[in-house]
């Protein structure tokens, strides 16, 4: 039981740890975004996710590049929708 609680707790700091690296491998990018090996190589294979290839083989993601990535395509919630339309028609007004 003791030695689980300490597993999960090296793995916590691990995973800390590859975030703050700033260029990950597959391995890396996986625990980085969660997302699975297989659903890495589909976007890197469809050129969806930025990425750098230096010896051919390897494949390396820059991190600020990934979080940027990882940011597109931002959905506004309602509340930012209703808050820019009230700053517009104030705006308006004036």
């Amino acid at each position: 039981m003791e030695s689980n609680l300490i597993l999960q707790k090296l793995n916590r700091l691990e995973k800390l740890l590859v975030g703050a690296k700033s260029i990950f491998n597959v391995e890396e990018l996986a625990d980085y975004t969660g997302f699975s090996k297989s659903y890495i190589y589909k976007l890197v294979h469809s050129n969806i996710i930025p990425y750098s290839k230096p010896n051919g083989k390897t494949l390396f993601f820059e991190k600020s590049k990934i979080d940027n990535w990882l940011r597109s395509n931002y959905s506004k919630s309602d509340t930012e929708i209703t808050e820019e339309a009230e700053n517009y028609i104030f705006k308006s007004q004036k």
